[in-house]
């Protein structure tokens, strides 16, 4: 038994040597390096905050811009919707006035003037000298909208 309380003394002190010898292989923290990790990680948070800020800005302007956009969009839609529709008018007026043209045209190769026929052709040709009048001021004001802005920033 005297050899078991030996052989464990000096595992005993052998441990105690081998720790004594590791602690002084394991390097010790350097403060100096502590700090300089520290002031790094610290200017890092600031450069990554200042990019998330303008990430932000950057996104909100496009949001803008994007609402800008979709309401220029619906005000030309509003426009081509104006255009079309006055367009519409200006082709059933020109056939009106194509049948009535077509009319006195029959009614003069047949000999017979009918004032009926003449009114009528004259309507459908004031009808379409109004429906261009209106699209023309449909164009003009298009045209007036779209330098209101530039006429602005020159102001």
């Amino acid at each position: 038994m005297s050899e078991i309380a030996e052989l464990e003394s000096r595992i005993t002190a052998a441990l105690e040597r081998i720790s004594a010898g590791l602690a002084q292989l394991a390097p010790k923290p350097d403060e100096d390096e502590i700090q300089a990790l520290k002031t790094a990680l610290s200017e890092e948070r600031a450069v990554s905050a200042q990019l998330e800020e303008r990430v932000r800005a950057i996104k909100e302007k496009q949001e803008t811009h994007l609402r800008d956009l979709e309401g220029e969009n619906a005000a030309l839609n509003e426009r081509v919707s104006q255009l079309d529709t006055r367009l519409q008018r200006m082709k059933q007026t020109g056939e009106q006035l194509r049948e009535s043209n077509a009319a006195l045209r029959e009614a003069n190769a047949a000999g017979v003037g009918d004032a009926h026929l003449i009114n009528k052709a004259m309507l459908a040709e004031l009808e379409a000298l109004r429906a261009l009048r209106d699209t023309e001021q449909a164009e003009v004001a298009s045209l007036l909208s779209d330098l209101k802005p530039l006429i602005e920033e020159d102001a």
